[in-house]
């Protein structure tokens, strides 16, 4: 006999049954196309272990024996289960060959299944149904004990069924049986958490009665994913196997493990009616005679039974779908505009012409070259800096600060350059201070600033190799790994090419500032001015020398006769020379026999003793000047060198990438092979442009409802 369907309809002005057939439409599109679902679609999900009933519940719901049985693992694929309700009429369909050669003694022309994987074959007999779930199960995961995600889709349309949809998922077990798995338990799991912890899932928890609550695997593990019991509904088998005196009255009321959606008790075929082929409709009959004959359900019986367990879940998803429908559809909308956008950037699968492509390319990828280098970029960065300001930042912060940071008396002392003043006045002691010392000195500290120079050259060519990775890092040349690897080649060689000149520029900068020293230059400090520097410095502090005859002050300069007598000078005075000064040492420690002795001067001559006051003076000539020149060099350097690696390298590259790369590039024998496609961008088409069908036809379906 028929049932008939809750009259209750949608403001969209579509029925709630075509509410459930909408969602299975929605089903069919994503598994029809083969694509993972990106839309929680509702759905009633059943979980519950292997010896709590689950198959028994879900054929009385059908009306029909079709599910396979065993022992083990029996359910290996999740099976989804569409129940459509359709009129009860005389139409044929085609399938009087099939009822006369059915084994199936309740088979008919009212009820029949169909197959999401064998599209327009109507299954009349529901034996074969049977094995047709047993032939696909094995086609996937063999004839062992493994198990897979993959679901399948079975559609049944009957009279006797309210639409519903249905996941059956394999029952949880705890010990590897035979050839099962090791983790076969974590399989399982895995796969059940995967559909139960969807948020727009009806958790249907099958568990035995005979069993302590406590312990349901259906039900513990629902808990884990709604704690509050919000969308999990409890389904109790086995009920007319409790011991005599008990019942599952305090868990219908929800005073164990209470549930929002509450509890259904269902009595179902023992393992004898199924062995002696025991219809349903008489295992239905004899359940609701059951609860109206029982004196702890009887008052309830309304409540309790398989036809209930439908009406109430077909309630319960048709209220579930209207609540989140304007969700689905906001969902199906955004993941086509993902998708979309996504297959847009991929690009067709068939271009043209190989030749003006690799062109356009080049052009394309020249002119952002440029744009980059230029600041003019669309994709500027508001959060770091890039491009041609990285290279600025090189130049006038990392290479200026290197240059101002090298001190020319780090490496030369007072005591060096009084060796260098001594050795460039040659056998005759120097009445002024030498040009020669300077321009030794000076030379050498100008060297010094060669490597900091190419140090710069070369933190410029890593920014330009940072931009090139950069640029290739697009979707473009992710496309065409060939292309890519090649135009990264191309241009490495490209800036290694650019660097020997620009290496040698630099290099034959800092060698024309240490070939001449132009003392003459209008910001050097000349030597009478330093002269007087130093003079004013020491000037104050000398003090005044008084004539020992006369007792008036001596002019400045002037020396006393004494002092200047050579007798005494000759025999070692109080002159402060014979024991200070650059060959003061010699001397100190020698008596005077052995300094009339004259021996030879030892192999190796070197300064030890202080500085004279006049040595002192001449030091620090040497050191101003030094400072003053040196700073016209680094200030020029700072100048000419970034100039220079602009020339021979950035601007060089700007100006010759293109030509460079079509020399090397656009050949007619290598163009088919650059523009050859990666596996992964194939591979992601085909799977954005099945995506994108599955959702535009989502889109289509969801759209009947306003």
């Amino acid at each position: 006999m028929a049932v008939d369907t809750p009259s209750l309809s949608t403001p969209g002005g579509i029925s709630d049954p075509g509410l459930i057939k909408l969602v299975n439409k929605l089903q069919d599109v994503f598994t029809t196309v083969g694509v993972n679902n990106p839309i929680d679609l509702p759905q009633i999900v059943v979980v519950g272990s292997q010896s709590s009933g689950k198959s028994s519940v879900l054929e009385n719901i059908v009306g029909r024996d079709f599910l396979p049985r065993g022992s083990g693992i029996v359910t290996r694929r999740p099976l989804v289960l569409q129940l459509i309700n359709r009129p009860d009429d005389s139409e044929t369909n085609g399938g009087e060959s099939e009822l006369a050669h059915s084994t199936d003694k309740a088979a008919n022309m009212g009820e029949w299944g169909e197959f999401l994987h064998i599209p327009g074959q109507k299954f009349y007999d529901f034996n074969k149904i049977r094995d047709e779930i047993s032939r696909e199960t094995e086609a996937k995961v063999g004839r062992n004990a493994g198990i897979s995600p993959a679901p399948i889709n079975l559609r049944i349309y009957s009279p006797n069924v309210l639409n519903l949809t249905l996941v059956d998922l394999p029952g949880l077990t705890r010990v590897p049986v035979g050839d099962q798995p090791r983790d076969i338990e974590k399989q399982i799991r895995d796969m059940i958490v995967k559909y139960i912890q969807k948020s727009n899932a009806i958790i249907l928890a099958v568990t035995a009665a005979n069993v302590d609550l406590a312990n349901s695997d259906g039900l513990k593990l629902a808990r884990e994913v709604d704690p509050e019991g919000q969308r999990t509904i409890g389904v109790l088998t086995k009920v007319d196997l409790m011991d005599d005196g008990t019942d599952v009255v305090d868990i219908l009321a929800g005073r164990i493990i209470p549930l929002r959606l509450g509890y259904v008790p269902v009595v179902n075929r023992g393992q004898r009616d199924i062995d002696n082929k025991k219809p349903i409709n008489a295992a239905l009959e004899a359940e609701k005679n059951f609860f109206d004959n029982h004196k702890a359900y009887r008052n309830k019986s309304s409540y309790c039974g398989t036809p209930y367990l439908a009406r109430k879940l077909n309630l319960i998803l048709m209220m579930h779908i209207k609540q989140t429908l304007p969700d689905i559809k906001a969902r199906i909308s955004s993941s086509l505009q993902k998708y979309t956008q996504e297959l847009d950037t991929l690009g067709p699968s068939i271009l043209g012409n190989s030749a003006n492509i690799i062109l356009n390319i080049i052009t394309e990828f020249t002119n952002e070259w440029r744009q980059v280098l230029d600041g003019n970029n669309t994709e500027l960065s508001s959060t770091e800096l890039s491009g041609g300001a990285r290279i600025s930042f090189v130049f006038h912060e990392l290479y200026s600060n290197g240059v101002k940071a090298v001190d020319p008396f780090d490496q030369v002392k007072d005591a060096d350059i009084r060796i260098i003043l001594y050795n460039s006045s040659g056998p005759s002691p120097a009445l002024f201070v030498g040009t020669t010392a300077f321009e030794n000195i000076v030379k050498q500290q100008i060297k010094r600033l060669e490597e900091p120079s190419l140090k710069c050259a070369s933190l410029v060519y890593d920014e330009l190799v940072r931009i090139l990775t950069q640029l290739l890092g697009k979707n473009l040349y992710r496309r065409y790994p060939t292309l890519k690897e090649k135009i990264h080649n191309v241009v490495i060689s490209f800036f290694k090419k650019a660097m020997e000149p620009t290496n040698k520029l630099v290099k034959d900068l800092v060698a024309m500032e240490s070939c001449y020293i132009n003392t003459g230059h209008p910001d050097f400090l000349n030597g009478h001015r330093a002269m007087a520097i130093v003079n004013e410095k020491h000037q104050p502090s000398r003090p005044v020398q008084v004539d020992p005859k006369t007792g008036k002050p001596l002019p400045i300069g002037a020396t006393p006769a004494r002092a200047a007598s050579p007798t005494l000078l000759a025999s070692g005075g109080q002159d402060g020379d014979s024991n200070g000064g650059f060959f003061g040492s010699f001397f100190a420690a020698k008596n005077k026999k052995k300094a009339a002795a004259m021996e030879a001067p030892p192999p190796t001559l070197k300064a030890s003793g202080t500085l004279s006051e006049r040595e002192g003076i001449e030091v620090e000539v040497i050191k101003l000047l030094i400072t003053s020149y040196y700073n016209i060099v680094r200030r020029t350097m700072i100048d000419m060198v970034p100039k220079a690696i602009m020339l021979n390298l950035v601007q060089f590259t700007k100006d010759e990438m293109q030509k460079e790369l079509l020399e090397n590039m656009y050949r007619q024998t290598e163009l088919d092979d650059l523009l050859k496609e990666s596996d992964y961008t194939t591979r992601r088409r085909k799977e954005c442009q099945q995506m994108v069908e599955s959702l535009s036809r989502a889109s289509e379906i969801v759209s009947q409802v306003q």
